[in-house]
């Protein structure tokens, strides 16, 4: 018979509290207040059983760094089994979801860690608060029957996007006095992540946005009637501008705040636009642009349909409380990702377009705009534009990767501050024609904390001068690398806009994919002229499902010097990329559609190599994949080449030929024999 362990749940709480009260804090207990905000995300957020709210920590605290004045929540978590401190899953993380981004309820509910760090997501997800301390404690008793306690100190925010870091081991709470906290937060915040773990996380967290999209999407398209493509798109917009906040200066706007009134100036879209304002004005938009953000979603929020008033509750209300409860926790802390791309695709995949159309608005996956930004030798010190812009997927990406070789280089942090500051506001630059779109890259830029000054709306072709979109605009953008995936539709498969993209630059480099048709006949005239102020340095072949879903046209991408005319021996990399290491596929219920099964990320990297050093660099592609050629550059059309096939027969070619006829003959003469024999009876 087994013998059932009793909890001593009990006689931990009595421990710890006694702990907490002999460092005379000012803590609270499950059923108390702490404040109206913290109560209000812990009753908002899915329980640990899976059902709405009723989350209620044992024990909840603020405590505030005295360098900072920083104020920092406490969330503690008492179980009573020695076997029950904490679950991490293979890579050493708190293992509260699923790769389907479905909630490991039994391990939130059985750990106290785990219960710790989903009460401080709720956190991360309805509240201002973006650095959270959360902290399990479980026990057992020794032959002694003292109480033995363990305990778990996790670090849970915005930076290590809500997932939690290990802070140290400890014996005891006495971190948390008084003259022990700032020591502790400094321990805190000398916590770190490689850029691999970042990137790990990174990747989980966008299938969980993708999860998130696809159910809210679902469910707007199904139960709210009346909404067209644009005023979904304008509607989360709206939603998340009004809802991300400035600490200290600016409240995020609460579900609680709309209150379905039908009086004139105070309906839910009058408070929405009011909060949205006063965002906008704390940010220090140009008047202009603020203007025409506000102009453009008033047009939607503002309508009396959307405003109407049934069984208490408006449209507007009811749709922007499932953005919140779907999406809040991801633009809250802050991803780096192309979050309104991925948005755009969702909202997108409702639409009847006809294919041609579709092409236009397939936005880049996130992977190709990291190699585009790689291959265009972005940096820190780089200026980068992209003349048809999308929802900013390519210049987040651009971003990123500016950031990243800043904090690589730079040591100082004010330094760093500041150069942070100028990449944001000075060193990226997109132009975007399509009101919608445009819309959702001001979005991408402020959740990226703020990139959107210079996302102008207008016609690159014909309206774009080259200089800055607001602010300094008598002053040239210095462009030093150009990045594009271009609308198909437009003249020469969209080389319209790289020859006059990289006509206005002096010096730098440029990646674009673009059909694969545009570099044998159907750009040629953009192409010779491109040739005579920049260099085409690489061809590379793209798989042909790459867009699956999408779109199935054959891409390529062409990679540039600039400023330097091309010369017909210049030398010309064509990379056959058709195995890029992903296998794709396209089912909407499918929790991952894109899976590296050879090796793709290395791949990857090696294309960039490759391009940049030369066949040395060949490791996974083979020589066949890799070719080294020329152009003309009076041509226009010779740009998708392929490695020449030897056809010279050898030595060894020869013999199997004659192997091959002496196995036929034989096979013929022994097959007529047969063929006798049964004619003769035998």
């Amino acid at each position: 018979m087994v013998k059932h362990v009793q909890s001593i749940e009990p006689m931990v709480a009595d421990l710890v509290n006694g702990w907490l009260k002999s460092y005379k804090l000012d803590y609270k207990l499950e059923q108390e207040t702490l404040n109206s905000e913290i109560d209000t995300a812990l009753n908002e957020y899915y329980s640990k059983s899976g059902g709405k709210g009723g989350n209620r920590p044992d024990v909840k605290l603020l405590l505030q760094d005295k360098t900072t004045l920083k104020q920092y929540p406490i969330l503690i978590e008492y179980k009573g089994y020695k076997d029950k401190l904490v679950k991490l899953n293979s890579n050493g993380q708190v293992d509260n979801r699923t790769d389907k981004n479905e909630p490991i309820l039994k391990n939130i509910n059985s750990y106290a860690v785990n219960g710790a760090v989903h009460y401080a997501n709720a956190l991360l997800h309805y509240t201002s608060y973006t650095d959270i301390i959360s902290i399990g404690v479980t026990g057992y008793k020794d032959d002694n029957n003292n109480v033995i306690p363990e305990i778990g100190v996790y670090y849970v925010s915005k930076d290590n996007l809500g997932i939690g870091q290990k802070v140290d081991d400890y014996t005891d709470l006495s971190f948390l006095k008084e003259s022990n906290f700032d020591e502790f937060i400094q321990k805190v915040r000398n916590l770190h992540l490689t850029q691999e773990e970042l990137e790990q996380l990174k990747e989980k967290r966008e299938k969980e946005i993708d999860a998130s999209l696809v159910k809210l999407n679902n469910d707007i398209y199904q139960n709210e009637k009346g909404l067209g493509e644009n005023d979904r798109v304008y509607l989360v917009a709206a939603s998340i501008i009004a809802t991300i906040g400035i600490p200290g200066e600016v409240q995020p706007l609460e579900k609680s705040d709309l209150i379905s009134s039908t009086e004139e100036g105070y309906r839910d879209g009058d408070i929405v636009i009011r909060k949205i304002e006063s965002f906008l004005n704390k940010k220090q938009l140009p008047i202009d642009k603020k203007e025409l953000i506000i102009r453009t979603l008033k047009n939607t929020l503002t309508t009396d349909n959307i405003n109407k008033v049934t069984n208490g509750e408006s449209q507007l209300k009811r749709v922007f409380s499932k953005i919140i409860d779907d999406l809040g926790i991801y633009y809250k802390i802050g991803l780096t990702t192309d979050f309104t791309g991925k948005l755009f695709n969702e909202m997108y995949n409702w639409l009847g377009f006809t294919q041609d159309k579709l092409n236009d608005v397939v936005l880049t996956p996130s992977y190709i705009a990291t190699l585009l930004v790689k291959l265009a030798r972005v940096d820190k010190d780089s200026f980068v534009w992209d003349f048809a812009t999308g929802s900013a997927g390519l210049l987040v990406a651009a971003m990123n990767e500016m950031l990243i070789d800043a904090k690589d280089k730079i040591k100082s942090p004010d330094e760093l501050s500041l150069k942070v500051a100028k990449i944001k506001a000075t060193q990226i630059l997109g132009i975007e024609i399509l009101p919608s779109v445009y819309m959702l890259a001001i979005l991408n830029m402020i959740l990226m904390g703020d990139g959107s000054s210079n996302i102008i709306n207008k016609d690159s072709l014909i309206d774009f001068n080259g200089n800055y979109g607001f602010g300094n605009t008598n002053e040239k953008f210095p462009a030093t690398a150009f990045v594009l995936n271009p609308p198909y539709s437009a003249q020469g498969n969209g080389m319209i806009f790289v020859e006059k993209a990289l006509s206005m630059m002096d010096k730098g480099y440029a990646a674009i994919i673009i059909q694969n048709s545009a570099g044998s006949g159907k750009a040629t005239e953009y192409n010779k002229k491109i040739l005579k102020h920049s260099s085409l340095l690489a061809s590379i072949k793209m798989p042909i499902d790459l867009f699956v879903g999408k779109s199935s046209v054959q891409t390529s991408i062409y990679v540039f010097r600039v400023g330097e005319a091309h010369q017909k021996d210049d030398p010309v990399k064509f990379i056959d990329f058709s195995n890029d290491g992903y296998t794709r596929t396209n089912r909407k219920k499918a929790s991952n559609n894109l899976k590296d099964t050879n090796n793709a990320k290395e791949r990857y990297e090696e294309v960039v190599d490759l391009v940049r050093f030369g066949k040395s660099k060949l490791n996974y592609l083979t020589e066949q994949e890799y070719y080294e050629g020329t152009i003309d550059p009076e041509n226009g059309a010779d740009w998708n080449q392929t490695a020449p096939v030897d056809t010279k027969p050898t030595l060894e070619d020869f013999k199997k030929t004659v192997r091959e006829y002496l196995d036929w003959e034989v096979t013929n003469v022994l097959k007529n024999s047969s063929n006798e024999d049964n004619r003769l009876g035998k």
